[in-house]
C-alpha cells in the first residue's frame, strides 16, 4: 500500500492506494482559514498536523488490514504558502497562504528592482507567491523575520512532523519564486533579494525521490512502521497531474477547485512571464508545466450560492439547468460576471481588482446570476488558455478535475467556451492524493506502470458550434469590462 496525503486549503485528504492503482479507502478532514485583515489569508500549521492525524486515524479504523500494509508515503499540498520556523522547528506565526494579497507592494518592488529575474524564476513577482511575503515580513514584522531559521511550504511542514527533516521538492520550490526553474536549483540572487540566505531554505529533491524516513515518534502516533519512505511529493497542481496521468508534453488539464487553472505539460521550461503565465517544475524529473492561474474558481459558485440563499451548489446548478438549458443560446439580457473575488493572476496580475455583475435588470432572476458565474469563470479560463498558448505550450483536449468537475452542465459550458473537448474522470476529486501515492511507490522503486495509466474517463464534452457566436461576443464584452473594474481601485 501507498499512503497519499493532500493538504488542501479547505480540506486535508488521504487515500490508501494499492500497487495496481486501486483506491481502497479515502478520508477527509475540513480546515478553516483565518482572515484577520482584508486581503490576509492564514492557517495554523498545527491544525494541518491535527487534521493529518485525524484523517489517518479514519483510514486506520475503517481499513486496519490495508493500513498495516502501508510501505511508503507521498505528499501533496497547497502551493505558495510560507511556514516560518525558528532553530528549534517551532512555528513563529500563522502560515501565510497562496491567496493572501498583503505583499502587493513588495511584489511590485521585486519586479521593479529585478526585472530580469522572471526569466529565471518562471514567473512575475506576485503577491500570492512566497518570496514577496518574506519581504513583507522583513518590512512589517522585523522581530519575527529576524528569528527565521527556515521557510517551508505547507506540505513540507507535514513532512517535518512525519520525519523530523526539513526538505522540499522542486515543484513546490518552483512556486516560491526562489528557484531557477530550468536548472531546478535555488536561485540565490532572488533569495538574497528577499532578505534571506540559502541556509534558510531546505534541501531540494525530485518529487519521485525518497526524501526521508518516518520518525519513530510519528510512527507510534499514527500507527505506522518507523522508517517508511516519504517521497519528495509536490505542489497540488503537478501532483494532480501525476494522479490523472498528465505526464507528457502536449497534455493539458483544467483544475476547478477553490482556485482554478489551465495547466499544459511541457518538456522544457517554456514561459511568458509578462502575460502572468507561470512556468514551474513538474513533480517528475525532466518535465515542466506552463500554467494560467485564477485566484477564484469553484469558490465563485459557492459564493453566489450563499448570496442567493440556496441550500447548496447543486440546488443552484439544477435551477440554472432548468431555466437556461445548456443546449439553448442564453438570452442577450443575461448578466456578465467578472470572477475576481480575490483579485486575479493570469493574465492581469492584479490582486486588488474585484469581481462584479454587469447588465443586471428587472428581469434578472437567480438562475441568470448562477449561469453568469459559471460563464465568467469559463471566460477567465479562456484568458488563461490564451496566455498559456502565448508561451508556446500546446492545448488540445483537456481533462477537468476538482470540485467543479462534478457538474456536467459546467463541463459542457467550458467545452463551448474553450472550443476544446473536455473530459471528466472517475475519481478525479482525489487526483492529488492518488498522485502523491504514486510518487510514494516511485520513491521505493515501483509504480512505473501506474504513471501513464491515468484515470478512467467518465464523460466527454465536445464544443457545440451553434453556441460559438454568442459566447464569442459575450467574451469580447467580458474582456472590455476589466479596465472599468481595475479603475475602481486605481
Amino acid at each position: 500500500m501507498a499512503l497519499g496525503i493532500d493538504l488542501g486549503t479547505s480540506e486535508l485528504k488521504a487515500v490508501l492506494l494499492d500497487q495496481s492503482g486501486v483506491v481502497l479507502a479515502h478520508a477527509g478532514v475540513r480546515l478553516t482559514i483565518s482572515r484577520p485583515q482584508p486581503g490576509w489569508s492564514e492557517q495554523d500549521p498545527e491544525d494541518w498536523w491535527q487534521a493529518c492525524a485525524a484523517g489517518l486515524q479514519q483510514l486506520r479504523a475503517a481499513n486496519p488490514d490495508a493500513y498495516a500494509r502501508v510501505r511508503c508515503i507521498g505528499l501533496s499540498g497547497q502551493m505558495h504558502g510560507a511556514v516560518l520556523l525558528d532553530e528549534g522547528d517551532r512555528v513563529l506565526r500563522p502560515a501565510i497562504l497562496w491567496d493572501d494579497s498583503r505583499a502587493m507592494l513588495e511584489a511590485e518592488q521585486l519586479g521593479r528592482d529585478h526585472p530580469d529575474f522572471a526569466e529565471v524564476t518562471g514567473s512575475l513577482p506576485m503577491a500570492g507567491l512566497t518570496a514577496p511575503k518574506l519581504l513583507w515580513l522583513q518590512h512589517h514584522e522585523p522581530q519575527t523575520f529576524s528569528r527565521i531559521d527556515c521557510v517551508l511550504s505547507p506540505k513540507d511542514y507535514l513532512r517535518l512532523r512525519l520525519t523530523g527533516e526539513r526538505i522540499t521538492d522542486v515543484s513546490d520550490a518552483a512556486a516560491t519564486l526562489w528557484l531557477d526553474v530550468r536548472r531546478r536549483v535555488w536561485f540565490e540572487p532572488m533569495v538574497n533579494a528577499t532578505g534571506l540566505t540559502l541556509r534558510q531554505l531546505p534541501p531540494l529533491v525530485e518529487g519521485s525521490a525518497a526524501s526521508a524516513g518516518l520518525a519513530a515518534a510519528a510512527a507510534t502516533e499514527l500507527g505506522l512502521s518507523a522508517g517508511l519512505v516519504v517521497a519528495g511529493g509536490g505542489g497540488d497542481n503537478p501532483v494532480s497531474a501525476v494522479g490523472i496521468g498528465a505526464i507528457d508534453a502536449g497534455q493539458a488539464f483544467v483544475t476547478l477547485g477553490t482556485s482554478a487553472a489551465l495547466v499544459a505539460i511541457t518538456d522544457h521550461a517554456a514561459g511568458n512571464p509578462p502575460s502572468a503565465v507561470h512556468t514551474f517544475c513538474h513533480a517528475l524529473p525532466q518535465r515542466w508545466y506552463t500554467m494560467g492561474a485564477m485566484l477564484s474558481g469553484a469558490s465563485c459558485l459557492r459564493w453566489v450560492t450563499n448570496l442567493l440563499g440556496k441550500p447548496n451548489e447543486q440546488a443552484l446548478l439544477q435551477l440554472v439547468q432548468e431555466t437556461l438549458p445548456i443546449a439553448q443560446v442564453v438570452p442577450a439580457t443575461t448578466p456578465l460576471f467578472l470572477p475576481y473575488l480575490a483579485g486575479e493572476r493570469t493574465p492581469h496580475n492584479d490582486p486588488l481588482v474585484r469581481g462584479g455583475f454587469m447588465q443586471l435588470g428587472h428581469d434578472t432572476v437567480p438562475a441568470m446570476l448562477g449561469y453568469a458565474v459559471l460563464e465568467g469563470v469559463g471566460f477567465g479560463l479562456l484568458d488563461a488558455m490564451h496566455a498559456v498558448q502565448s508561451a508556446g505550450a500546446a492545448v488540445s483536449s483537456c481533462a477537468l478535475v476538482g470540485g467543479g468537475a462534478r457538474s456536467d452542465y459546467w463541463a459542457q459550458l467550458l467545452a463551448n467556451i474553450l472550443d476544446r473537448e473536455i473530459h471528466t474522470l472517475s475519481g478525479s476529486e482525489l487526483s492529488a492524493c492518488i498522485g502523491a501515492a504514486k510518487l510514494g511507490f516511485l520513491a521505493i522503486g515501483g509504480g512505473q506502470d501506474l504513471l501513464a495509466a491515468g484515470m478512467p474517463i467518465k464523460a466527454r464534452f465536445t464544443p457545440v458550434a451553434a453556441q460559438q457566436p454568442v459566447l464569442q461576443a459575450r467574451y469580447r464584452q467580458f474582456r472590455g469590462l476589466f479596465a472599468a473594474a481595475q479603475a475602481l481601485h486605481d
